[in-house]
């Protein structure tokens, strides 16, 4: 069965193979062999943010009694954050099983990280309609929570970044959104740190501030590497 090395690689078996069909459909696919866009992973995909959503939550409550809520959500995001699923979606080889139009599979969306990432969700969507939500938890908890290590390390690189700055009289540090992308849900940020009125990092992330961060750590390298007259008043 064509089902069968996918399902193997998620570590779950379909009673209802139409349901896994759906996950892996693209509009684009949907609306070239169905004239219907419903016949898409889209509202897989947003049943399965909410799941998605609530069990991270969930494990990360329980799991780091001593952690506030912002440092809780900054952990949930980076677990659920677009390059986070897509990343796991291309380790489970999922971008072969994909069902794109032909202009979709033209441009290369087997390999989109954004298509990837939505596809992670739907199918997490598709177990809980197909086994329930104990099914589905326990796919989020063999494939995705695992990167909680990963997600749980943190940098103040603002803080370092400012304490360099602050060697020198007078300085001038100020971070500027440049830009954002992505649907609501799994939204992306740009941000660039100034100093002096001089662009010296830049850098994206889920939320601004781990924006900032980025921008902070391209910054730092800057710094450290050309620490000269140039960027200082």
């Amino acid at each position: 069965m064509m089902w069968s090395k996918l399902e193997k690689a998620i570590g779950y078996t379909y009673r209802d193979k139409e349901l896994l069909k759906m996950a892996l459909s693209h509009s684009s696919y949907a609306n070239e062999t169905y004239k219907d866009n419903l016949r898409s992973y889209e509202r897989l995909e947003f049943l399965g943010d909410s799941i998605l959503g609530f069990v991270t939550a969930d494990f990360l409550y329980r799991s780091f009694p001593s952690k506030l809520e912002g440092e809780l959500s900054r952990i949930r995001a980076d677990l659920v954050c677009e390059k986070n699923l897509s990343d796991v979606a291309d380790d489970l080889g999922i971008g072969a099983f994909l069902l794109l139009g032909h202009g979709e599979e033209q441009g290369g969306g087997r390999k989109r990280t954004g298509i990837l990432c939505d596809v992670m969700e739907s199918i997490i969507a598709s177990v809980y309609l197909d086994s329930g939500f104990e099914a589905a938890k326990s796919l989020i908890t063999r494939l995705i929570l695992p990167k909680i290590s990963v997600a749980e390390k943190f940098h103040d690189y603002k803080t370092e970044l400012q304490e360099l700055v602050q060697q020198k009289k007078d300085q001038v540090l100020a971070y500027e959104l440049i830009g954002e992308s992505g649907p609501d849900h799994c939204k992306e940020f740009s941000v660039c740190v100034k100093l002096n009125g001089k662009v010296v990092g830049s850098g994206s992330g889920t939320s601004k501030k781990r924006a900032e961060q980025a921008a902070a750590s391209v910054a730092l390298e800057e710094l450290k590497t050309h620490f000269d007259e140039n960027h200082f008043k």
